[in-house]
């Protein structure tokens, strides 16, 4: 049985005179996205983020990987087991349809099925369907064929199930609904509307539609004739997908926790919720502290234990959430953040109005974001190699040509950037002038400063590393981090999911609070970590 997450390959190790503990636990789900039974009795889930395909017991929460990170399916959305036991996988950021065959070859079916999500069987046909404004609801050729095309022009399908009476039922998240189809003629009629966002749709054994609501975080059991609604639980923001094991119900949600309904209003916890992969973190003078995760933003309440340390602050389908978080800062107001955005836009995030301005857009794959508290902002431009500084209402490109710019601190008129193509970390002046301050690192991408030093996390070396900005000399401050890819596997490299985020690439970012411990993005098990320096 292999882990369903990456573990450090050494023990953790730090400098004298630091200590290390975890904010948050450990997520044991890289995402939990589509989820379906197999018949080994076991939930199968479907992990956009780990390119990975995990099965868990249901009993007991033991999680088996069926495809490793690294492996031939990239980017699993949704996912369904055919009579003879094959399994068919929507992998959405290649838009794509794969079968994995008993003895674990897979194959792809389709290729050309732009943001492929939704997928079901249902007695000896195959359909599949697009997570986009305009999608289609294709049926399947088995042999590979040409599909046919069932309705297009819906907007944003998700999670499907053929009904008891032989239509298709189809949560479409742009409407807020969920519609009946017709699988021969296309003709379509809504069962329900003004939800929290449907996002899947299974039945039970008496032909209800139960439906995960992604934005409201509601489990609602519909009756498709009548339209009446019952709440079976409200388990947050961000739910994916429904399976039943039996008569046994089991939810999942984007943060990679598995939940079973035992009755209305009554729960029991699978696997817990935690974080995908923390990229960017940020802490404030008051000693908040923000993480993004993606889909989510995050405030860590440091004064508890567990999943309740993380605190929802952001989700890309609220009202005023600027977008799929990646890089932050701390704003000037309290509660404000700096935020950058999968698709390339910097905002000014204030969560607990439920509002964001824009700053600057247009850009190709922002990562870290710093602000000096004269309003300067200084961003990094990682598609374009690029560092741009933001003042006023203009956007002026300090420096270009680095290898990968990600981690970035503003240094006085100074910015210091980690180049994580290049392995290195590079001072850039009020002019724009290079120099190199350290170089050979491995892949140095999250950066902060923390009493004069330049810290940053080198994610190849899975390490902390202390910079003297005067000298160049290099001090590891911790190692063994669980941050970057496991040794010796290559990471599929994740592409957009349509209009909804730009390429999800990783990002281990790093924090200094009013304290000076470190703050780490543990992005490899889905953690925050923190590396205090010993008082004495």
């Amino acid at each position: 049985m292999m882990p369903s997450r990456y573990t450090a390959p050494t023990a953790m190790a730090v400098a004298d005179g630091w200590t290390l503990a975890r904010l948050t636990p450990p997520s044991r789900l890289h995402g939990a996205n589509g989820i379906t039974t197999g018949a080994d009795g076991r939930i199968w889930v479907a992990q956009v983020p780990a390119s990975q395909v995990s099965a868990i017991n249901p009993d007991t929460g033991a999680v088996e990987v069926i495809s490793p990170m690294g492996g031939d399916i990239v980017a699993p959305d949704d996912l369904a087991f055919d009579d003879h036991g094959n399994l068919y996988l929507t992998e959405i950021t290649l838009g794509r349809v794969a079968v994995r065959s008993p003895d674990g070859r897979t194959r792809v079916l389709r290729g050309d099925i732009p943001v492929a999500n939704p997928i079901t069987w249902h007695e000896g046909r195959l359909f599949a369907g697009e997570c986009r404004i305009g999608a289609r609801l294709l049926e399947l050729d088995l042999a590979g064929g040409a599909p046919r095309v069932i309705l297009e022009g819906v907007p944003m399908a998700n999670a499907f199930q053929v009904g008891p009476d032989g239509k298709l039922y189809v949560p479409v998240m742009g409407a807020n609904a969920i519609w009946r189809v017709d699988l021969a003629t296309g003709a379509h009629e809504v069962v329900a509307g003004d939800l929290g966002v449907p996002d899947s749709v299974k039945f039970d054994a008496k032909g209800r539609i139960v439906s995960t609501q992604v934005a409201s975080g509601e489990v609602l059991r519909i009756d498709p004739q009548t339209g009446q609604r019952e709440v079976l639980a409200n388990l947050g923001p961000g739910l994916d997908n429904v399976t039943f094991v039996g008569e046994r119900l089991f939810v999942s949600s984007i943060n990679g926790s598995i939940t079973e309904i035992l009755a209305p209003g009554s729960v029991r916890p699978l696997i817990e919720r935690g974080l995908q992969w923390p990229l960017g973190i940020a802490a404030a003078g008051d000693g908040s502290v923000f993480v993004c995760d993606g889909v989510f933003g995050y405030q860590v309440d440091r004064t508890a234990a567990g999943p309740e340390a993380l605190r929802l602050a952001a989700m890309v389908f609220w009202p005023g959430c600027p977008g799929y978080l990646r890089g932050v800062a701390a704003g000037a107001a309290t509660g404000e953040w700096v935020i950058t955005t999968g698709l390339g836009a910097v905002a000014l995030y204030r969560p607990a109005e439920g509002a964001s301005d824009i700053l600057a857009s247009g850009f190709d794959q922002l990562m870290g974001v710093d602000r000096a508290a004269s309003g300067l902002v200084a961003f990094a431009e990682y598609g374009a190699g690029c560092v741009h500084l933001f003042e006023g209402s203009e956007v002026r490109r300090l420096a270009a040509g680095l290898d990968g710019p990600m981690g970035l601190a503003l240094l006085g008129d100074e910015v210091i950037v980690a180049e994580a193509g290049a392995g290195r970390v590079t001072r850039i002046t009020a002019s724009g002038a290079t120099e190199t301050l350290a170089e050979g690192l491995g892949r140095p991408e999250g950066l902060c400063l923390r009493d004069g030093q330049v810290c940053v996390v080198d994610t190849a070396g899975k390490r902390v590393l202390a910079i003297d900005p005067a000298s160049g000399c290099v001090t590891a401050l911790a190692s063994g981090l669980p941050v970057g890819t496991p040794p010796g596997v290559v990471p599929h490299f994740l592409g957009p999911i349509g209009d909804m985020s730009g390429p999800m690439i990783n990002f281990a970012g790093i924090a200094c609070d009013p304290e000076g411990t470190l703050l780490i993005a543990g992005d490899a098990e889905g953690s925050v970590l923190a590396l205090a320096a010993d008082p004495a």
